[in-house]
C-alpha cells in the first residue's frame, strides 16, 4: 500500500493485503450480517508434520478428510496421501515430534489412506475459541495448504490476525460474501451450535470421520437425539437450497 504499512497488518503479503482492504470498502455497516468465504494458500510451519513432510516430497500429495478429538490436545484424521504403495509412508510419518501414532488402512486410487493421531496444531484453539467448523478436505502440497475459511468478517479477520501473528506466509486466492441468511436458513441457536460441532468433528466428511454414536457420545447426548436433531438441520438447509430467492425470508 502507498505510505507505508498500516498498524496490525505486519505481516501480510501485498496480495494479502489488498484483498482484505476492498473486502472492508465493500461491506456496509451491516457486514456482520453476511458471511464471507475465503480461500487462503498457507506455508505450513515446519513443525508441523504436513509442513515438514510435504516441503521434503514436494510432488506427494495430501488431504485431510477430516479430525476427531482424542482430547483437549490431540486429534485424530484420516489422510490421504499420493504416490506410494500402502504403508510406505507409516514409518517416516510415525518419527516426526507431533505424530503419535500411523496406522495404514487402505489404497486409494493413486494412494494411501492413512488414520493419524497428532498433537494438535496451534489453528485448531483459534477455530475452537470462534466455535467455527474446520472446512474439509484440507489440501496440502510441497509446504502450502488450502484453507477454507467460512464466516462473519470479524471471524475471518481473526483468522487472518492468527495468521499474521504466527507470521505465516499467506496468500487469498479468493474472497467474496454472500447473505447469511441463504447459508444458515433460520436454524435455531442450538441447531447451529450442533451443525458446527458436527461438521468440525468431520461427521459430514467424505468418507465420513465420526459415526453417528461417537459423534453423540461426544457431544452428551443420545444416538436417536442426535439423528433426529441433524435430520431437521438437513430439511432446513435442503429447503432453503430449492427455494426460489425470491421467497428467503
Amino acid at each position: 500500500m502507498a505510505g507505508g504499512t498500516r498498524s496490525g497488518d505486519a505481516g501480510r503479503t501485498p496480495a494479502a493485503s489488498s484483498a482484505l482492504d476492498r473486502l472492508r470498502a465493500d461491506s456496509p455497516g451491516g457486514a456482520e450480517a453476511s458471511l464471507v468465504l475465503a480461500t487462503l494458500r498457507i506455508r505450513v510451519p515446519s513443525d508441523l508434520w504436513t509442513g515438514a513432510f510435504t516441503s521434503r516430497h514436494r510432488t506427494a500429495r495430501v488431504e485431510i478428510l477430516g479430525r476427531t478429538e482424542l482430547s483437549e490436545h490431540t486429534s485424530i484424521s484420516d489422510v490421504w496421501i499420493s504416490g506410494h504403495p500402502a504403508g510406505v509412508w507409516a514409518e517416516e510419518i510415525s518419527g516426526y515430534p507431533d505424530v503419535s501414532r500411523v496406522e495404514s488402512l487402505a489404497e486409494v486410487g493413486d494412494g494411501c489412506l492413512y488414520r493419524i493421531s497428532y498433537r494438535n496444531p496451534p489453528i485448531v484453539y483459534a477455530y475452537r475459541r470462534l466455535r467455527l467448523p474446520i472446512q474439509y478436505p484440507l489440501r496440502i502440497q510441497n509446504g502450502v495448504i488450502t484453507w477454507e475459511v467460512i464466516g462473519r468478517r470479524s471471524e475471518f479477520e481473526e483468522v487472518m490476525r492468527f495468521v499474521r501473528g504466527r507470521r505465516l506466509e499467506v496468500t487469498i486466492a479468493s474472497i467474496r460474501r454472500r447473505p447469511l441468511r441463504s447459508h444458515l436458513p433460520l436454524l435455531t441457536p442450538a441447531q447451529h451450535e450442533l451443525l458446527t460441532q458436527a461438521m468440525a468433528a468431520g461427521y459430514f466428511a467424505v468418507p465420513r470421520g465420526i459415526t453417528l454414536t461417537d459423534f453423540a457420545r461426544s457431544v452428551g447426548r443420545s444416538k436417536s437425539a442426535v439423528s433426529e436433531a441433524l435430520a431437521h438441520i438437513e430439511q432446513k438447509l435442503l429447503e432453503s437450497a430449492v427455494r426460489p430467492p425470491g421467497l428467503v425470508p
